[in-house]
């Protein structure tokens, strides 16, 4: 089992920026791919980011690109969101999931486990 907690959530202007987290326990973090989700009410989970074991790859959504980066601390057990440059479309829970293995996951179905979420809400 990995339990995952995101934290780093909050209320943010458009414009700004905000980092979240995401601390990792139960198993030996870095043999896990890492991504973040995200959901705003009445819509479907969709992907943000991912990440490989070592951190040498990363994919992010078209919408994203370019405004976040994810990144990994394997020494902490703790994954990360940036996010700049943050627009109100920006606004809804983000979860970060784990998955065994080196590959990047871009579907829900591809992920193991999940956190509880944490909202990020971004006024205009």
């Amino acid at each position: 089992q990995v339990q995952l907690v995101e934290s780093g959530g909050g209320l943010v202007q458009a414009g700004g920026s905000l980092r979240v987290f995401c601390a990792a326990s139960g198993r030996t973090f870095s043999n896990y791919a890492m991504s973040w989700f995200r959901q705003a009410p009445g819509k479907e989970r969709d992907f943000v980011a991912a990440i490989s074991t070592s951190g040498g790859r990363t994919q992010y959504a078209d919408s994203v690109k370019g405004r976040f980066t994810i990144s990994r601390n394997n020494a902490k057990n703790t994954v990360y969101l940036q996010m700049n440059s943050l627009k109100a479309e920006d606004t809804a829970v983000y979860y970060c999931a784990a998955r065994l293995g080196y590959g990047l996951g871009f579907t829900i179905r591809e992920y193991d486990y999940w956190g509880q979420g944490t909202q990020v809400t971004v006024s205009s």
